[in-house]
């Protein structure tokens, strides 16, 4: 005997309400969203959501991913605020090598593991001759805490407003929603020797550094 099939008396757009015209609207209505008050940390980022969805454009990934300093460059100069609010310029560590290292945020999870490797290995870095220096878009009171709390024996530098970042080009992570993670090791002479990245893995860092400073 053959079975029929009734179906409600609706129409087909009211079955499937997903399969309407793609205007930002209809997106925003077809994905859950987060009350305005909620917040996570991610391996740096600190998420906040908001009742609406804003989509980047294409111009804004291709900025968040364009390298401006490579191996064997010069990197463009800054001076930036410390930990203790004093300003330190790239060009005060000219004549030693520097390790600098861009991370998205302190007291989160991956930035505090990498922070405490580079303390805990930081007599190795001293006996190749090299000053570690750690760059975020956090303030200088942040920084000072940061540092205080987990005994960082070396310098954090305010990086607000991601100028410097922007300006080396560091990559972002996650389609330009995570600050990168971003290591640079500068000789002497202030050419770049090394750079890596590594958002997930942020003790790697640490040793891909001194395998470097500990051949020069």
């Amino acid at each position: 005997m053959a079975t029929s099939l009734t179906l409600p008396n609706r129409t087909l757009p009211s079955l499937f309400p997903c399969h309407t015209p793609k205007t930002q609207s209809s997106v925003s209505q077809c994905l859950p969203l987060v009350s305005k008050s909620s917040e996570s940390q991610f391996y740096g980022l600190k998420f906040s959501y908001s009742s609406s969805l804003s989509i980047p454009s294409s111009s804004y990934f291709k900025t968040s991913i364009s390298a401006k300093v490579n191996k064997g460059s010069v990197p463009p100069s800054f001076a930036l605020k410390d930990q203790d609010g004093k300003n330190v310029s790239l060009s005060k560590f000219k004549g030693k090598p520097v390790v600098v290292y861009f991370y998205p945020a302190d007291e989160t999870p991956g930035c505090t593991k990498q922070a405490c490797a580079f303390r805990d290995s930081y007599e190795k870095f001293k006996k190749a001759g090299a000053e570690v220096v750690g760059i975020s878009g956090d303030d200088t009171s942040s920084h000072k805490a940061f540092a205080k709390k987990y005994r960082l024996p070396f310098t954090l530098l305010s990086d607000e407003g991601n100028k410097v970042r922007k300006e080396w080009g560091v990559p972002s992570d996650l389609f330009g929603a995570l600050p990168g993670r971003q290591t640079y090791v500068l000789d002497k002479n202030g050419v770049v020797q090394l750079i890596y990245n590594n958002q997930f893995q942020p003790e790697k860092h640490i040793d891909e550094t001194l395998k470097l400073l500990q051949s020069l």
